[in-house]
């Protein structure tokens, strides 16, 4: 199942307003430095860095300012960890019950740079 089917089904079973909006981060628009340093959050975009969280969806418009989904990502030795969800244009929604989700670090290193290889391909940073 994908996050957007995920938190899409958590805010229907919350009755948020405008649930599950989101699509994925789409990369041809991706303008927030490294990829890989953004997925592992350490994000080279100061907007990003300071707000201690990255956008794992956007908007089903595509534009991720729009409506993302926000996370905390947090690395550990072995795995990494999403966690502290939010969607900054309804601070007042809790997600509190939502996650955390875990992945294996080395998969998940892995995925950021295959991500970061197609962003890099295309040319698009």
């Amino acid at each position: 199942m994908s996050l957007v089917d995920l938190v899409s089904g958590y805010e229907r079973a919350a009755g948020f307003d405008v649930p599950g909006a989101y699509a994925g981060v789409v990369l041809d628009h991706f303008k927030f430095g490294d990829v890989t340093a953004y997925l592992t959050g350490q994000p080279d975009s100061a907007y990003w860095a300071n707000r201690g969280v990255i956008a794992l969806l956007g908007c089903d418009c595509g534009e991720v300012g729009c409506w993302p989904l926000e996370s905390q990502v947090l690395m550990g030795d072995d795995v990494v960890t999403w966690r502290g969800f939010g969607q900054p244009f309804r601070p007042q929604r809790d997600y509190g019950s939502f996650g955390p989700f875990t992945f294996r670090r080395s998969q998940y290193e892995g995925a950021a740079r295959e991500a970061a290889a197609v962003v890099a391909e295309r040319g698009s940073l």
